[in-house]
């Protein structure tokens, strides 16, 4: 892998969490095979003093996300419980910033920017271009991906470094990115 980051670059990985992984809750098929691809683009960040951000599913119990509460998702990250943890393979440093999604009662957050103050404060920071991984490809890392180039930040997604609920979503999700404007990074 070459050094791609440049100033204003950040690099942005999207809900590895335990229930997201194979043996999770929600699992995504093979989700944990990311890892390594991201364990060295957090590393690559880091020698480049680029700042790592991570965000994360936070629903609490009777999240509108679940189906019982007429959500499309069976339980998962849920606040606190072990599942909701960062799988422990991801190299997440210490000096990483946490972005906390999906904690509302009333409606579900897929995208890292869903009022969560992402945006305002990475425009304050001058953050540019954002370089995205994480699960799932067809979902969080989509509708963050699409929120972020609303926003106007230039988008990168490392397409190694992702996955989908399913192959046929996955595609689908590839198009709509492409058709936004986002790179797709192999």
């Amino acid at each position: 892998m070459n050094n791609r980051f440049k100033p204003g670059d950040l690099l942005l990985v999207i809900d590895v969490q335990k229930d997201f992984c194979p043996g999770g809750a929600l699992a995504v098929e093979k989700g944990d095979e990311i890892i390594p691809v991201l364990n060295k683009w957090i590393k690559e960040a880091l020698d480049s003093s680029i700042p790592v951000y991570a965000s994360r599913d936070w629903h609490p119990r009777n999240s509108i996300s679940f189906e019982e509460y007429g959500g499309p998702w069976p339980p998962h990250c849920i606040q606190d419980s072990d599942g909701a943890s960062f799988h422990p393979d991801l190299e997440l440093p210490d000096s990483v910033i946490k972005v906390t999604k999906g904690v509302r009662f009333d409606k579900d957050q897929n995208s890292a920017f869903d009022e969560t103050g992402l945006a305002v404060h990475l425009r304050k920071e001058g953050f540019r271009r954002l370089w995205i991984g994480g699960l799932a490809e067809d979902v969080c890392v989509l509708a963050t991906c699409l929120e972020g180039r609303l926003e106007k930040f230039d988008v990168l997604i490392i397409k190694d470094a992702t996955r989908p609920v399913t192959r046929r979503e996955g595609e689908k999700a590839r198009k709509k990115m492409l058709e936004a404007g986002i790179q797709i990074i192999t």
